[in-house]
């Protein structure tokens, strides 16, 4: 009745055994931390003594994942950042004056002349000197209108063309935006994520709030402003034709030109084409270095199309000087030699080693497609995180034993079974965790404690139907068979509605609320297997071995 299958013994036990091993790194948590990160710095730089000594901590043979620990765990830096994703309207209406103006020039008899006009950020204004062909001129700009790519604005047009007296005026339609703001929030998600990592940081947690909010978590970070230093420049990088230079920030730059300040040459002011040459979004790669005086710069490469963009730009402009401008920012204006058709260059300035990696690092993430403003920032030490740590294990450890007493006080040699199968949960939960990579925060460590509570659950069911069976049944293999066939759909029953709460709490939550999500219905899934299967080989291999004519549980 009791018999279990030689396939299934395996399976089990190999079960066990793989997650067990999973979970024993964490045991050795510096030193396989330290092995971890020395295997990265040897892919990106090479070896050198230290990295093969650390590497050399922990064999390469043995599993070596960790449970990453959280923000509140491990200290590090919390930011809260608001998107402006207004600043992206004008950029686009403004990237698409080019099209207007060859539209309004094909029905130039009706129109009669176009002048781009001054408006608020979020329109385009094109004044014609013929208000009477206005019907024509804004059915050439309608032209343009294209349908609106998202789920919720099908049937919409990305542009909405109004006349004003003289004006054409055109505006991103309501649909527009809001595909706008949600690509706005994605890309500035990605970029983010980007610069976090090329730091090479441990599971930041980086997710949007809200409509234009995005959260900012990175464990191990130093302070907020160091993580403010990284995330929130812009780094929006242009290359412009420079018209003049100027010491009046005040002047007239004429039409489709703008005034910026030199970063380098205090009080010189550069007046530049508003259209860029070639944008940072053509760039491949960037990296710092030194130029032939020893002084830091940053070397970059575009893709195909900013390499023959910026090479045809040169051919047809050698003698004149062109900026290269990071942030509305001209950090240099050099003049142009020679044809540039290589596809590469050099930016330099007044770097110190630090501000060419961290420009290098910026650049190759990508630009921020708005700016970023900070709502809230906090720096947790590691102190706060390892005070923490010590007492999620004081909590762990209390809970465990006052479990194990109770078993083994309440059930005997059946606790004792139980208590050992509990023990293996909690090396399993690790094991996942380790496995699939999850941050452990401290509400994780509140989601173990009651996972260890909750683990003896289906144990007690079990025993306490096998208690009920030794009265009627005709013997101690009968009455465990019975007990355990008939608690199951009782424990099924109450693991299945935890399970789904502990899903909902994972889909509608975030941050903390998750990471409890996560350990609990990890947890909950190595309860029911270490209950149904491990407890009941434990006791199968005792009957085995004993063969007892009876039981007391």
């Amino acid at each position: 009745m009791l018999d279990i299958p030689l396939w299934k013994r395996l399976l089990i036990v190999a079960a066990c055994l793989l997650g067990l091993a999973s979970a024993m790194p964490n045991l050795f948590y510096t030193r396989v931390e330290g092995h971890n990160d020395a295997v990265k710095a040897i892919e990106v730089s090479g070896s050198n003594p230290v990295l093969d000594a650390a590497r050399g901590a922990w064999p390469e043979w043995l599993p070596s994942g960790l449970v990453n620990l959280g923000l509140d765990l491990r200290g590090g830096a919390h930011l809260l950042a608001e998107v402006q994703v207004e600043d992206v309207y004008a950029d686009r209406l403004d990237g698409m004056w080019p099209d207007v103006r060859d539209a309004l020039r094909e029905v130039r008899n009706s129109v009669g002349t176009i002048r781009l006009q001054d408006g608020a950020p979020d329109e385009l204004r094109v004044r014609i000197s013929r208000p009477e062909g206005m019907a024509d001129a804004l059915a050439a700009v309608r032209e343009l209108a294209r349908p609106v790519v998202s789920l919720t604005g099908v049937g919409s047009n990305d542009i909405e063309v109004t006349g004003d007296g003289p004006d054409v005026v055109v505006r991103l339609s309501e649909a527009e935006q809001q595909a706008t703001d949600d690509r706005t929030i994605q890309q500035s998600l990605e970029i983010i994520r980007r610069r976090v990592d090329e730091v090479g940081t441990r599971e930041p947690t980086i997710q949007r709030q809200g409509e234009d909010r995005i959260l900012i978590q990175v464990p191990g970070l130093g302070s907020a402003a160091e993580l403010k230093a990284l995330i929130g420049t812009t780094a929006r990088l242009t290359f412009n034709p420079v018209v003049g230079r100027t010491s009046n920030p005040d002047q007239a730059p004429g039409a489709r030109n703008i005034i910026l300040p030199s970063l380098d040459e205090e009080g010189v002011f550069y007046i530049i084409e508003q259209t860029p040459v070639v944008t940072g979004e053509d760039l491949t790669d960037a990296q710092p270095g030194f130029d032939q005086n020893g002084q830091p710069v940053v070397t970059f490469r575009f893709n195909p199309s900013g390499a023959r963009k910026f090479g045809d730009y040169t051919v047809e402009n050698v003698g004149s000087p062109f900026a290269i401008v990071l942030d509305d920012e001209v950090v240099s204006a050099p003049v142009i030699r020679e044809a540039i058709r290589g596809g590469s260059g050099q930016i330099s300035g007044n770097f110190t080693v630090d501000e060419s990696n961290r420009l290098a690092i910026l650049l190759r993430a990508g630009a921020l497609p708005a700016e970023l403003t900070f709502l809230e920032e906090r720096t947790i030490g590691p102190e706060l995180g390892a005070d923490s740590i010590e007492a999620g294990k004081i909590a762990c450890i209390v809970a465990g034993i006052a479990v194990l007493v109770f078993m083994v006080l309440s059930y005997g040699l059946f606790g004792v079974i139980a208590n050992i199968a509990l023990i293996i949960n909690v090396g399993l939960i690790f094991g996942i965790l380790s496995a699939i990579g999850a941050t452990l925060t401290l509400p994780g460590i509140a989601g173990i404690v009651l996972t260890i509570g909750m683990a003896v659950d289906a144990n007690v069911l079990v025993f306490e139907r096998i208690r009920e069976e030794l009265k009627t049944a005709k013997g101690p293999a009968r009455a465990i068979d019975l007990g355990y066939e008939r608690a199951l759909s009782a424990i099924i029953d109450a693991n299945i509605t935890t399970l789904i709460t502990a899903a909902i709490l994972f889909m509608l939550g975030s941050g903390p609320v998750r990471g409890f999500a996560v350990t609990l219905g990890v947890g909950i899934m190595t309860s029911v297997f270490t209950a149904i299967f491990v407890t009941r080989l434990l006791i199968v291999w005792w009957m085995e071995r004993r063969r007892p004519k009876s039981i007391e549980v």
